[in-house]
């Protein structure tokens, strides 16, 4: 099925809305799961809201917080989610970086005591939009990523994001998660009905799983690289970066220790961190976009290995999902809107799509 852009977050703000989330909140929660739906992240948009049902039955969810800013400096800022879903915080968060960044050049805000806040690119979008280099980092609820040499999981697919202004050519969009894979892509696998490749997950003795529904009984996944021998180390490096700039920074929780030192706590605490960058700091105004421009075409310039499949810069396939969605609609699995139908009738919200 293919349900218009507008339509399918209609339906999410329906579904928010009768939850008790305020219509602001409820918007800008759809609008950050929109940012993912639209541009083909399909496992971080309208995919994530049977996690979010579950979440907020079990009380995890605080649909009315009050978010607060703790502490703050000219450059840098801390906040409270109050047990939000991560997605109004993490807006607010990175409008203040924003904000910041415009008069100082630089700035970074991180967040404690979130939930899970969709697609990191979302938010570096909201920085290269305003005409600043955005970086956007979270941590995670669920331990599901095992190190190098490790049978056992200490780390999520700890997402790095990072978006830069172009001037004539869109913005340069990476949005990439630590592991070889996102859990998310092992759910729409299957909902689709398909397998996945060799190396994204593992089972309890450390095969490699190709059945997604077997992979999402006892997820395992790999670090980005798979093995050692193609360079997992260093996919387990960048998430431990990650964790320490979303954990140890603000005070959230590290998924693995969560137990031993937080004993009986049922709340997520999950942490942000997010970073602006104002090019116009360093070079005179227009200088860095016109270099950027410059790298993109050189980039897309290079000759191919294959006749007929050129070479793509971060954020093409996104743009290319983004031109061909707002014509023809975000494709929803069959699977994925009995889901959501369901979801929606428990709530007592209107069906929509």
């Amino acid at each position: 099925m293919r349900v218009p852009f507008d339509t399918l977050k209609a339906q999410l703000v329906a579904i928010f809305t009768a939850w008790g989330m305020s219509e602001a909140h409820a918007r800008t929660t759809a609008e950050r799961m929109g940012a993912a739906d639209i541009r083909g992240i399909d496992s971080h948009g309208a995919t994530m809201m049977q996690l979010y049902s579950e979440q907020f039955a079990a009380g995890l969810i605080n649909v009315r917080p009050e978010i607060r800013v703790l502490r703050q400096s000219p450059v840098t800022a801390l906040l409270d989610a109050d047990h939000a879903l991560g997605h109004v915080p993490a807006t607010q968060a990175m409008e203040l970086a924003i904000a910041k960044c415009k008069k100082s050049g630089l700035a970074a805000v991180a967040v404690k005591q979130s939930n899970h806040y969709g697609s990191a690119g979302a938010y570096a979008l909201m920085a290269a939009e305003a005409g600043l280099i955005g970086m956007s980092f979270t941590s995670v609820w669920h331990a599901v990523v095992v190190p190098t040499f490790a049978a056992e999981p200490m780390f999520g697919t700890n997402p790095i994001a990072f978006a830069a202004p172009g001037k004539k050519h869109p913005m340069f969009y990476l949005d990439m998660a630590t592991s070889t894979a996102a859990v998310g892509k092992l759910k729409v696998a299957n909902l689709n009905g398909k397998s996945v490749p060799e190396g994204w997950a593992l089972d309890a003795a450390g095969n490699p799983v190709t059945d997604p529904a077997l992979a999402l009984q006892k997820v395992l996944l790999t670090p980005l690289g798979a093995t050692r021998t193609m360079g997992s180390h260093k996919g387990y490096g960048l998430a431990a970066m990650v964790e320490v700039l979303c954990s140890m920074v603000p005070g959230a929780w590290y998924a693995p220790t969560r137990e031993a030192r937080h004993p009986g706590e049922q709340h997520n605490n999950i942490g942000h961190f997010f970073l602006a960058i104002d090019p116009d700091a360093f070079r005179d105004e227009g200088e860095f976009e016109d270099d950027l421009d410059d790298m993109i075409e050189a980039l897309r310039a290079t000759r191919p290995t294959e006749a007929g499949r050129p070479v793509l810069v971060a954020g093409d396939p996104e743009q290319a999902a983004m031109k061909d969605r707002l014509v023809n609609g975000v494709p929803l699995p069959d699977m994925l809107t009995g889901q959501l139908k369901a979801i929606a009738a428990n709530a007592g919200a209107p069906w929509l799509i």
